[in-house]
């Protein structure tokens, strides 16, 4: 398992967590599949097979999986159904049937056809490092990241959490193309600009040299980067935003043929190696990002 994306935040004061103590609390919303009048369900899982253990822990890091799991029920069959079921009311009576009607009937076709509705499962990862001071989440979106650390809260308590980039970074990340990037990093050939007057006028650019004078032009002009592709110390590639979200998150072979000795069907065995590393690596990315944005000196 590699984190695809990076939600990163830091801890603003210190939390202890005790492996016994943090099992029985995370037991207290172990996932469990859909009931028959369930719309969704969310819980914590195991990272491993086969194991009941609702975490997994390495060098004081805590990898936890929040599982939900959805009925798919689409609005256009509920609404084809409700439909029917009003027009042949109607025919029967005389009369349009009421707003009221509706919803109750409407509730009744989702009652009556949620049971035989198929489940979608879906999981989001994510790890605690105290000794770091920093929550990871490999989420795309704020509300998915949001929702994980919801769920630890209501689990152990307490989770003092600021995002990492308390302000936007644009101008900083505009910098990198406009003069120079720092030493670790490589700009690559893909960004987003935006332009900060109402308009909001917005540049994608893929596979596009940054250093062209008509991109520089776009930056000269006042426009600011959104998105940047970039590399980092030849270890990991990823979209960096202006809010210090990392999308499309890939680790080089450098990183990961460390673990390519490890027997493919020794599975928790692979999971855990793949893991520590790959948390070691975000945790060193985390630490260059506070250093090259003075994360610390925000707090």
């Amino acid at each position: 398992m590699w984190f695809k994306n990076l939600k990163l935040y830091q801890l603003t004061s210190s939390i202890e967590l005790s492996d016994d103590e943090l099992q029985t609390q995370l037991e207290s919303m172990s996932f469990r599949p859909c009931g028959s009048q369930d719309l969704a369900t969310m819980g914590w899982t195991s990272p491993f097979r086969n194991s009941d253990m609702l975490f997994h822990k390495t060098d004081n890091r805590f990898w936890l999986v929040l599982k939900k799991q959805d009925r798919i029920l689409p609005a256009s069959v509920i609404n084809n159904e409700l439909a029917e079921k009003v027009a042949q009311i109607e025919k029967e009576t005389g009369s349009p049937v009421a707003k009221k009607q509706q919803q109750d009937l409407k509730q009744e076709i989702v009652h009556r056809l949620l049971p035989q509705a198929f489940t979608k499962n879906s999981s989001t990862h994510g790890f605690i490092s105290l000794k770091d001071n920093l929550v990871a989440v490999d989420a795309s979106s704020d509300g998915a990241a949001e929702a994980f650390l919801a769920c630890v809260r209501k689990c152990i308590g307490s989770l003092p959490v600021v995002p990492f980039a308390k302000n936007s970074k644009q101008e900083i990340l505009t910098s990198w193309i406009l003069q120079d990037s720092p030493a670790d990093i490589e700009i690559l050939d893909e960004a987003e600009f935006k332009s900060p007057s109402e308009d909001g006028a917005v540049i994608r650019c893929k596979s596009q040299d940054l250093d062209a004078d008509e991109m520089l032009a776009h930056l000269q002009s006042g426009m600011l980067v959104q998105k940047i592709a970039l590399a980092w110390q030849d270890r990991l590639t990823c979209i960096l935003g202006e809010d210090l979200s990392v999308k499309r998150l890939k680790f080089t072979d450098v990183v990961k043929e460390q673990n390519e000795d490890i027997p493919k069907d020794e599975i928790n065995a692979k999971l855990d190696a793949d893991f520590t590393l790959m948390s070691a690596e975000v945790v060193e990315l985390a630490k260059a990002l506070r250093d090259i944005f003075e994360i610390d000196s925000e707090q």
